[in-house]
């Protein structure tokens, strides 16, 4: 009976002990378990701690050097980051390039540029969601350049008539891409794959 009493005894002195160790307070940090966890080094892409002393008094690497150095010695430039290959061209998660023809270039644009995908019934479903964000204040729900906006500061495109009802997907691309007019370019805020989306529901648009 004593021994058990001794044995249980040493068990909650180990297990207060522990407790204790691993609490912080004040200027003591307690114990750290796994401290490369804690203190990771952060790599910045475009700069270098090349000081290999900086923040030795904060270390606890295993390599010895500092707690702030992070420079990977191999790059150069004095950046973190490596440059892209010369002439690497982004492409989208699609693979699709990016868009360059000039602004002052529609003509071209209306008889060369052709859509990479067809008018699925999803695709023209996605394209009147679209329409209905970034188009139809200005251009109308049903494309006759009434929208709320459009009534407002006049001569927005009718889709329906006039020159425009045989205006190619080419050339609606180009003017959502690139702007015409009082209407400003949208390249930056839509995708190439909504922009045809939104290509696509147009050309459904002048047809009903």
């Amino acid at each position: 009976m004593r021994s058990i009493t001794k044995y249980t005894l040493l068990l909650s002195t180990l297990g207060l002990a522990a407790l204790t160790s691993c609490s912080a307070d004040g200027d003591n940090p307690g114990v750290e378990y796994a401290p490369q966890m804690y203190h990771s080094i952060a790599y910045e892409p475009l700069s270098q701690t090349r000081d290999k002393e900086a923040g030795k008094w904060l270390s606890n690497r295993e390599d010895g050097l500092g707690e702030f150095y992070n420079s990977n010695d191999n790059n150069p430039h004095g950046m973190n980051m490596r440059e892209p290959a010369p002439n690497t061209v982004q492409r989208t998660a699609n693979g699709y390039l990016p868009y360059r023809i000039p602004m002052d270039s529609l003509e071209y644009a209306a008889r060369v540029v052709k859509s990479p995908i067809e008018p699925t019934e999803q695709v023209l479903a996605e394209g009147m969601k679209l329409y209905t964000s970034y188009c139809a204040p200005c251009h109308g729900d049903a494309g006759d350049g009434n929208g709320s906006v459009g009534q407002v500061i006049g001569g927005v495109a009718n889709f329906k008539g006039g020159a425009y009802i045989n205006i190619t997907e080419g050339h609606i691309f180009h003017v959502i891409t690139q702007g015409k007019g009082r209407m400003g370019a949208h390249g930056s805020q839509i995708t190439p794959e909504n922009r045809w989306k939104i290509v696509h529901y147009v050309k459904q648009l002048q047809t009903k």
